[in-house]
């Protein structure tokens, strides 16, 4: 799963003992040799399927990390292209890949951003967040972006019982259950507590349209929140 230049079984445990933050400075030197950082094979049809719905002129990625998203927005947008991240050491990464973009560190749970972004997107970011927590990150990107805004991001469809994927999946949230149950500080990351129609009802509640379009699969959705327009 990981190429030698990834983190050893050691640096895993201890950043599996720490905090979210404190887990991902510890590992953002290294990140981007595991296989956690959302692949090309996502990220471009994301692009692809994105450059029909613009024109876009500024983008955020939320929850940049080491700047995948960042990748995505640049050929969409060319006017100032923002990540926002918690994790001081992702953002010196980020900074390092993409020179050109403006960073930010803040708590995606309290955006600091009002109407500043025609286009907004997360990889991979939703399962740190618990499914109370979720209200607050999709308020801030709604109040983020634009009237006409888009806020964009793949998810994909639980597998099924029958697959090797479900028990694994199940396996690693009832451990890290039993993890944040026994140790602290927390360390939030569970692959089951973001269904699409959970998502959907929370984005909804936040003021969104919501449309979906298969990405590479079908069982890989690309949500598309629209942001709607004054009228």
């Amino acid at each position: 799963m990981f190429s030698p230049q990834g983190p050893s079984l050691g640096e895993l445990c201890v950043q599996a003992l720490s905090s979210v933050e404190r887990g991902y400075d510890l590992l953002a030197p290294k990140f981007d040799h595991t296989p956690f950082r959302t692949p090309d094979s996502i990220l471009e049809p994301t692009v692809a399927a994105l450059s029909s719905l613009g024109p876009f002129e500024r983008g955020l990625d939320v929850c940049c990390g080491t700047g995948a998203g960042l990748s995505v927005l640049a050929p969409l947008c060319p006017g100032l292209v923002t990540g926002v991240d918690f994790s001081s050491g992702m953002l010196a990464e980020a900074r390092g890949a993409h020179p050109e973009a403006t960073l930010v560190r803040a708590d995606v749970r309290a955006l600091p951003f009002t109407a500043g972004f025609d286009l907004a997107v997360t990889f991979g970011a939703l399962g740190h967040f618990l499914p109370a927590e979720r209200p607050a990150v999709f308020a801030g990107v709604h109040r983020a972006l634009r009237p006409g805004g888009l806020f964009t991001f793949p998810i994909g469809a639980l597998p099924p019982v029958t697959s090797i994927a479900h028990w694994v999946t199940l396996g690693f949230d009832v451990a890290m259950r039993v993890r944040n149950a026994v140790w602290r500080p927390p360390f939030v990351m569970y692959y089951r507590t973001t269904p699409l129609d959970a998502v959907t009802r929370d984005l909804t509640a936040a003021g969104f349209t919501v449309e979906t379009a298969a990405l590479t699969s079908p069982q890989l959705k690309l949500v598309l929140a629209r942001k709607p327009r004054v009228t």
